[in-house]
This record gives structure tokens, C-alpha cells and sequence, in this order.
């Protein structure tokens, strides 16, 4: 899996990088000089509207993210009367907050998002609950040091004269981070990069004592850093396909709309998927599907994959011809074709039913060798091969529908000719790859 590329990167940093960065170049840097009122109002329309949107899109995980950061925030301003105190019950509620935020972010990234439902709304709440209950007993009047597991050192005091935070609470962002990180690379989910950079709003907000206006400036912004996940999330799932990532047929669509000539369509079906499906089962069809469309994803020369249904891709590849994209299809089709995969499980192979045929695999002629989508390799390991036809804009097709239609005709081609092959609109194009082993 590639982990890092210029999509991975965009998605991490949007928009809650870019939140983080301005509110900290803004208040930071003191280029901003903002009134008390104005902070409050931004206050209470950020966490008030993020509750509210959090609510409507049954999102449960930004909603208690933002409930946690709101108590949390409250809670070291009552105990410490609203200004910055080094002990007493302000101090051990601004330790326990330290120490106890991360570790609720953790557990919010990996809890299942649930929506609202009575039993997830409960069980929330009952953390709340607890957490709360916990900082009011260890704040109470006259205590002078918190619990020593939120303050002990276990680096010399003398390199972290620069931080506020306890070094505990440094250990539990740190994890959390990590967690987080790793977690957003793994599954690409909005959720887990809003609250990435939410938590290094938090930390901010921390290091500037957790009390006063620019704390609150901060922590406003970890709130508002979880509603643009809410909208970031929704897009994500409004334009691109969920089990592969890449962008769905309505982005498609759009894109179709933008295209001017020059310009090159590529219609992708992975070969004999049906097939597949009734020998491994759909939990290893989804594999390659993944698989397939990371592959796709990184295809040169410009193009950009979509997903339109099914087995089937689309790459599109604005400002080219078709003969400038047939060379970067052919090394695309030899990539998949070189790309192995284990199988998670190996189910018994089953015997069901035949589906519906694929609309484009034509009746195989009976001197024909036929294989199935994949080759089996030995210890669990499979491949699997991929069909393409791509056409241009001609004097007699120019519209966008019938570049498609004459480019979904070159892939009939490439199934009739023996699969695993390039074909285009033009003219038959013969290549050593149709008579590979591997052709299905």
C-alpha cells in the first residue's frame, strides 16, 4: 500500500493543518488583536454550531469530541478562578485535563462510529461521567498537588523549562498522535485527521495555561478543526467510493463536464471479477478491488482514476491524445498484472450458482485457453489481470458520451481478443501480452 503520495498528503493537511497553522501564525505571532467579546462570540458559535451539525449528521465521535473539549476547557477555568495558577485545585485540574484529553481521543478514533443511538449516547456519557467525577474529587478546596501519575518526571525538569504541560500528559500526546497518524494513513477517514489536528490545538491552548483569551482562541479552533471534519467527511463520502478510496461516479460525472479537447477516456473492467467473487468469496473480491484501484490511482501521464461501478474503473486523462496515454495504459496493465496479493482468508471454494454474465465477455471460442481472474501462486498468494480500451474525441464522435461508448467497444475488443490487454477505438492493436499465461 502506498502510504504517502500528493493525495495522502492534501487530505491530511486540509483543512485542519491549515486551521491549526493560521491560528497560530494569527495569535502566535500577535498580528491579530482580538476583544474579549469577540473571542466568546467565536466561542460559543463554534462549539454551538458544531454540536448542532455533529448532531444532524449522526456523528457521534466529533460530537463528544466536542462536548469533551467544551467540559474540559470549563473545567480549568472554574477551578482555577480564570487565570493562571502553578498549584492548588486549578493546577491539578489543568494536569488532569492534560493527561486525560489524548487518552479520550484515542478512544474516540477507535470506537465504530455508531450514530446516535441510546446505547453509544450512554456509554459516552458515562465516561463524561466518570472523568468528571474524578477531576472534582481530586480539585477539592485545600488540596495543594494533584495524583503524582500527573505530574511525575521522568526527564530532567531542567529540558522542558519552555513547556507548561506535565511531561505525563506530553507522553499521552504523543501517543495519541501516533495513533491518530498511523490510524488516518491505515483508513483515510476525515475523522481521524480532524482530530490529529485538533489535539495540537489542544496543545496549544495548554501551553498558553488552558485560561484567558488566547487559550480560548485555541481551543475554539480545535472545535472548529472538528467541524470541518463533519464537512469534509460528508464530501468524502458524496464524491468518493468508500471500500476503494478513489473518487465515485457522481466526481466522475463532474469531471466529464470540465473535459476539452484535447483529451483521452480509459474504461478498466478486471477480468473474469464475477468469477472471482464465487471461487474466494467477496471479502478477497473487495481485496482486489482495493488492490486494482491503488494501482489505478497511480497512474502516469496525468490520468485520474474514478471508480464507476462494480469491477468497473475509469481513467481519465485530460489535455492528452490517445496515443500519447496507450504506453502509460500498458505499463498500468502490466503493473496490476505483476502485483500479487495474499488472500486473508481462504474460505472453501464454493460452488454456487453462475451470475449474470459480464455485459462484456463475449462467448469464448472453444480453442480458447481459459484461466480464471487470478493465478494462483502457492502459499496464499493470487494475482489478477485487467482489460482496457481508451478512445479520443473524432471528427464523427465528439461528444464526452460518445468518446465513452466507443471507448467501453474497445474494451468488448480487449475481452474478445483474450483479455489482460490495451485496446483502442481506432484500430486492433496486437501485443505479446495477449498471449501471456496469465491471459484469462
Amino acid at each position: 500500500m502506498n502510504l504517502w503520495n500528493k493525495t495522502t498528503l492534501k487530505s491530511l493537511l486540509l483543512p485542519g493543518g491549515v486551521l491549526l497553522l493560521a491560528a497560530g501564525v494569527l495569535l502566535g505571532g500577535g498580528f491579530l488583536s482580538i476583544s474579549p467579546s469577540a473571542i466568546d462570540f467565536y466561542y460559543y458559535a463554534v462549539f454551538g454550531a458544531g454540536i448542532l451539525l455533529a448532531w444532524r449528521f449522526h456523528s457521534s465521535r466529533i460530537l463528544f469530541a466536542l462536548i469533551f473539549l467544551l467540559v474540559a476547557h470549563r473545567a480549568v477555568e472554574f477551578f482555577s478562578g480564570g487565570r493562571v495558577v502553578s498549584s492548588g485545585p486549578g493546577r491539578i485540574a489543568f494536569e488532569a485535563v492534560a493527561f486525560l484529553l489524548p487518552l479520550n481521543f484515542i478512544l474516540l478514533s477507535f470506537i465504530r462510529e455508531r450514530g446516535l443511538a441510546i446505547p453509544t449516547i450512554t456509554s459516552r456519557l458515562a465516561i463524561l461521567f466518570l472523568e468528571s467525577v474524578f477531576v472534582a474529587l481530586i480539585c477539592r478546596p485545600g488540596e495543594i498537588t494533584g495524583p503524582a501519575f500527573l505530574h511525575f518526571s521522568f526527564l530532567s525538569r531542567h529540558l522542558m523549562p519552555w513547556t507548561r504541560i506535565p511531561q505525563p500528559a506530553w507522553l499521552a500526546f504523543f501517543l495519541a498522535v501516533g495513533i491518530l497518524l498511523v490510524r488516518f494513513l491505515l483508513y483515510r477517514k476525515p475523522v481521524e485527521s480532524g482530530l490529529l489536528w485538533s489535539l495540537g490545538a489542544v496543545v496549544l491552548n495548554l501551553q498558553a495555561g488552558g485560561v484567558g483569551k488566547i487559550a480560548g482562541a485555541y481551543v475554539t479552533t480545535a472545535g472548529l478543526i472538528l467541524i470541518s471534519s463533519i464537512i469534509e467527511n460528508s464530501y468524502v463520502l458524496a464524491y468518493h467510493d468508500e471500500l476503494t478510496g478513489l473518487p465515485s461516479r457522481r466526481a466522475y460525472n463532474e469531471a466529464l463536464l470540465s473535459l476539452e479537447e484535447p483529451y483521452a477516456v480509459a474504461v478498466v473492467d478486471i477480468d473474469h471479477f464475477k468469477n472471482f467473487n464465487d471461487t474466494y468469496g467477496h471479502d478477497t473480491g473487495d481485496q482486489v478491488l482495493r488492490m486494482v484501484a491503488g494501482r489505478l490511482a497511480q497512474a502516469n501521464g496525468g490520468g485520474k482514476a474514478f471508480r464507476v461501478g462494480g469491477e468497473e474503473f475509469s481513467i481519465l486523462f485530460a489535455g492528452k491524445t490517445m496515443k500519447e496515454v496507450v504506453e502509460h495504459l500498458e505499463s498500468l496493465r502490466e503493473i496490476v498484472e505483476r502485483s500479487r496479493f495474499r488472500v486473508r482468508t481462504v474460505p472453501e471454494r464454493r460452488h454456487s450458482p453462475p451470475r449474470a454474465a459480464d455485459r462484456r465477455a463475449p462467448p469464448r471460442p472453444k480453442n480458447t485457453r481459459s484461466r480464471n481472474v487470478s493465478s494462483e501462486l502457492g502459499d496464499g498468494l493470487l494475482s489478477v489481470t485487467i482489460s482496457i480500451g481508451v478512445a479520443e474525441p473524432k471528427a464523427r464522435a465528439r461528444d464526452v458520451e460518445q468518446v465513452i461508448l466507443a471507448a467501453d467497444k474497445a474494451l468488448y475488443k480487449a475481452k474478445h481478443a483474450g483479455r489482460n490487454r490495451v485496446e483502442t477505438a481506432s484500430s486492433p492493436r496486437s501485443r505479446a501480452s495477449a498471449t501471456r499465461q496469465n491471459i484469462a
